[in-house]
């Protein structure tokens, strides 16, 4: 059975936002985490989900180990072919308390709705949810990918 690819629980890059990182929460502008998502989706287009994996955060490594994630990409990303269009459609924030401090804290996802060049997938468009999440040292970095 497919399970649904559930990558909120890896990818901790804190490459692509590190020109966020002082910012709180609050403080982060919406089109500056639409990029940071759009150019986390291209590595995933690139091929890079080794790189995406290997900046994760620690509770992301600790859900899933680096060549699982990058089968669990390929595996679901392959067969759709390459991206032909894909839009923006929304930015959600959110507050976990949980008592992993590596857990905890405040998410901001992107949603993006994606057409790809199969042609099953392209009569129907997928979702694609990109997460950041505000790491104790107040970077955002990159904490999941899933694709639906």
């Amino acid at each position: 059975m497919n399970r649904p690819l559930t990558i909120p629980m890896l990818l901790g890059l804190t490459l692509l936002l590190g020109w966020l990182a002082p910012a709180a929460a609050q403080e982060v502008e919406a089109s500056d985490m639409v990029r940071g998502g759009m150019q986390v989706i291209q590595m995933v287009d690139q091929g890079k989900t080794g790189e995406l994996w290997d900046g994760a955060t620690a509770a992301a490594k600790k859900q899933v180990g680096r060549s699982e994630f990058m089968a669990q990409i390929s595996k679901a990303r392959g067969p759709l072919g390459a991206p032909v269009q894909r839009t923006w459609v929304a930015v959600n924030r959110q507050v976990v308390a949980d008592n992993n401090a590596d857990v905890a804290g405040q998410y901001v996802s992107i949603e993006y709705e994606t057409r790809f060049t199969n042609t099953a997938a392209n009569r129907n468009s997928m979702r694609e949810l990109v997460s950041f999440h505000l790491d104790r040292d107040k970077i955002w970095r990159f904490s999941g990918y899933l694709l639906r």
